[in-house]
């Protein structure tokens, strides 16, 4: 009889420039009952599409697709997707009601709030991808991860970041690929210091509640309640400090740099945009984050709208978006749209290659990708086109092309997402309930 080789259940493979999980093997023992986690991936793409008028020759090179329900059928700009349409769904009609009325191109600081940006503040409010980190950015190395070719934040509604904190501030993104390749594997070449720096400031923190709670007893209701907030901001910063410290002690996953092109330039568009959908993958495949937020270009005067060049096309994606509508214009954008498609569709097949459990489970099937714009024909903020992949094992069922009217906001699709990743809330920026058809 052959002994079969008894592995450890973090047993792992190396190869696609990261260390990844094995599918579970006999050889490790009994599977573990617990469930793998869920994830989060937004990736924006600026100026809207191509919607041509319909029983016409370019309707072909139109974003969205004919037909409507199960019954639909991809266009060009997503062919490139056709294999994976069990994986995902396509939205018509969704927008956020407060950023009908903003300019067309200031709603990209928008697409995961849905709030109005005043014209006197620019105030914003949390973005989905922070709160769902709030929920599970505890349980890796990074709460979230914040990325576009822009980097930084950006001038307020030409934002170059999609994140924003609880208060509605933005957050910085990172846009050179090393940067952000070092930011997720390259190990604290002064852990003891950093160490040492986080037990200060957890003991500056112990000392600022044990006053803060012998002033409690001083005061009047109304300040017990200001001191209150302010007790519960500082444990929040107490755990945060607490996770890092942890995850100073467990050794960073072993990923080859070599086999990523991370000197790639936004000049060069197609290695550009490549591996940054590498690195998106190697932060959800490795567990060092289970939320990212991606701008594939903003609605300002940037290096993305040289990007249409990567495909032939003229080196402007801002005048392809506006020239949409004039004879040809819709098949040159279409064909944009089919490069980024392509691009995301390997994204998503890697997703779907990665198995993560036992039962056949794959990261798509945990994973849930929105993909869209905050225009439907630039500068016309409604009938956004969204595409929400994966999410097979979460409860969501796929393959359709639905359509709603303009009383169904698009926080309804964010609430159902939170729904089916086990995230408790009874609303999100101004939703009014789930879209039912998308829940099994």
């Amino acid at each position: 009889m052959t002994r079969l080789p008894k592995l450890s259940r973090r047993a792992a493979l190396k190869g696609a420039g990261a260390t990844l999980a094995l599918p579970w093997l006999e050889a490790m023992g009994n599977p573990s009952k617990s469930k793998p986690p869920v994830r989060f991936c937004g990736i924006l793409f600026p100026y809207g599409i191509a919607i041509p008028k319909e029983d016409t020759p370019e309707r072909e090179w139109g974003w969205f697709p004919t037909g409507k329900g199960k019954d639909y059928q991809l266009t060009n700009p997503l062919k490139p997707l056709e294999n994976l349409k069990e994986h995902f769904s396509i939205f018509g009609g969704l927008s956020h009601p407060k950023c009908r009325s903003m300019n067309g191109h200031d709603t990209g600081d928008t697409w995961l709030t849905g709030n109005k940006l005043s014209n006197i503040t620019y105030r914003n409010t949390i973005s989905l991808d922070q709160f769902i980190a709030k929920h599970i950015g505890l349980q890796t190395r990074h709460a979230s991860l914040t990325t576009s070719t822009d980097g930084g934040i950006g001038p307020r509604t030409r934002s170059t970041t999609l994140s924003y904190t609880v208060k509605g501030q933005p957050v910085p993104a990172l846009s050179n690929p090393r940067q952000i390749f070092n930011h997720l594997f390259a190990a604290d070449q002064a852990g003891k210091a950093t160490q040492a720096r986080l037990q200060n400031s957890a003991s500056i923190l112990d000392l600022t509640l044990e006053q803060a709670n012998s002033l409690h007893r001083q005061l009047g209701k109304a300040d017990q309640a200001k001191l209150d907030e302010f007790q519960t901001s500082v444990r929040q910063v107490e755990k945060r400090i607490e996770n890092a410290n942890r995850w100073l002690s467990i050794p960073l996953p072993e990923v080859d740099a070599s086999l990523l092109k991370l000197d790639a330039d936004p000049k060069d568009a197609d290695d550009y945009i490549s591996v940054s959908f590498d690195l998106l993958y190697l932060a959800l495949s490795t567990d060092l984050t289970r939320t990212v937020a991606h701008q594939l270009g903003s609605y300002g005067p940037t290096l993305a709208r040289t990007f249409p060049a990567a495909a032939g096309l003229p080196s402007d994606w801002h005048k392809l978006a506006h020239a949409a509508d004039k004879p040809g214009g819709a098949e040159q954008l279409g064909k944009f749209d089919q490069y980024l498609a392509g691009h995301l569709a390997n994204f998503l097949q890697r997703l779907k290659d990665t198995p993560v459990s036992p039962d056949g489970e794959t990261l798509l099937d945990r994973t849930l990708v929105l993909y869209g714009s905050s225009n439907s024909r630039t500068h016309n903020n409604t009938n956004y086109p969204l595409l929400l992949a994966g999410g097979n094992k979460l409860g969501l069922r796929h393959d359709h092309f639905l359509q709603y009217g303009q009383n169904v906001p698009m926080s309804n699709l964010f609430l159902t997402m939170l729904k089916a990743m086990g995230i408790e809330a009874e609303s999100f920026a101004g939703s009014t309930g789930t879209l039912g058809e998308l829940l099994a």
